[in-house]
């Protein structure tokens, strides 16, 4: 089954670093761009990185640039994203996502595989 499935979330301090892992089915894995968006209570579902098929190009949201970055390893279907100099303003639920092509783009509604989510919680 087509199946994606985010770990690696927890309570930090500010300055500290997370890595998170979202697995998927290789069939979802191979082809497909990839990418982790957040939502954080009342706010809309905010674009974090992404990672492209064809060209492997990473994207990173405005907020996040310098302190995040995607990674993908095909020996284990994997997706990583590492978070460095995490700010209270991180905290969130993280989802990873899959396209059913291979670009990334910035907007959740392109994205048709989800995975549950993992809360990242920040404290100052």
């Amino acid at each position: 089954q087509v199946r994606l499935v985010e770990s690696g979330g927890g309570l930090v301090q500010t300055g500290d670093s997370l890595r998170l892992s979202c697995t998927a089915s290789r069939r979802l894995f191979t082809n497909n761009g990839m990418a982790w968006f957040r939502q954080a209570p009342g706010k809309e579902r905010e674009f974090v990185a992404g990672v492209d098929w064809s060209t492997d190009s990473r994207y990173y949201g405005d907020s996040v640039k310098g302190r995040f970055t995607i990674s993908r390893d095909g020996a284990v279907n994997t997706v990583y994203l590492q978070m460095n100099n995490l700010k209270p303003e991180d905290t969130a639920v993280y989802y990873c996502a899959a396209r059913r092509t291979g670009a990334v783009v910035t907007t959740a509604g392109y994205y048709f595989y989800w995975g549950q989510g993992t809360q990242v919680t920040v404290s100052s």
